[in-house]
């Protein structure tokens, strides 16, 4: 099925009431000077508004349309779709999550291209990085050879959710059972505390049970 591009009147466009995407101000400006500076933007994805007749409910794009509002646009490239409110819902959902990764090193070969050329604190006005993080990016210096990695020794998290009586609980727990010499970093030294307190209950699982079922 061929696809057009139409212009539409900003008039006309209305963003979903349910779209969950937000995005930033410090990152609505940059998309603003992105477009402002190249006067270019990818379509936006519509469909027939399905209450207002003549208009079109956002799909993709609500922040695209916010910035070209604020550029002075009267109009949008836009794609429209006929889609139902299953569908719509499903494309909410999904257009602005599914995403790859960066590759590491052609990311990096972008940044220290683009740095050559453009300043840190002029390419953070347009990239979603700040100046530091670009600074910081493209002086990395990656090891010509991968190191040798145990993937034994790396760390696994564990996440709790706890009410505030719990949490302190563990807390008091914690500063009991960690040993005040121990050097290590403070996440590093919680572990290894809960791990005590693990293994004394493991050590001790009997004489537990049995003083649960007595109280």
């Amino acid at each position: 099925m061929a696809i057009s591009i139409q212009a539409i009147s900003l008039e006309k466009l209305i963003a979903h009431p349910d779209n969950p995407n937000r995005m930033s101000k410090s990152n609505l400006a940059k998309l603003v000077r992105n477009i402002e500076q190249t006067g270019r933007y990818e379509p936006i994805i519509v469909r027939p508004h399905p209450q207002r007749e003549g208009c079109f409910q956002i799909i993709n794009g609500e922040h695209r349309c916010k910035a070209l509002a604020k550029l002075g646009y009267k109009e949008v490239n836009s794609i429209i779709w006929d889609v139902d409110d299953e569908q719509v819902d499903i494309l909410l959902a999904t257009l602005n999550r599914l995403a790859g990764t960066d590759q590491v090193d052609k990311k990096l070969a972008l940044l220290k291209r683009l740095n050559k050329k453009i300043k840190a604190d002029e390419l953070a006005k347009l990239l979603p990085q700040t100046t530091k993080q670009i600074e910081r990016l493209v002086n990395l210096k990656r090891p010509k050879q991968p190191a040798n990695i145990n993937v034994q020794l790396f760390a696994n998290p564990i996440v709790f959710f706890l009410n505030d009586s719990q949490l302190q609980i563990i807390e008091n727990a914690l500063s009991l059972a960690a040993e005040p010499e121990n050097k290590m970093a403070k996440a590093a030294k919680r572990g290894a505390a809960l791990t005590r307190i693990a293994q004394y209950y493991l050590d001790n699982a009997g004489s537990v049970k049995c003083q649960a079922g007595n109280e």
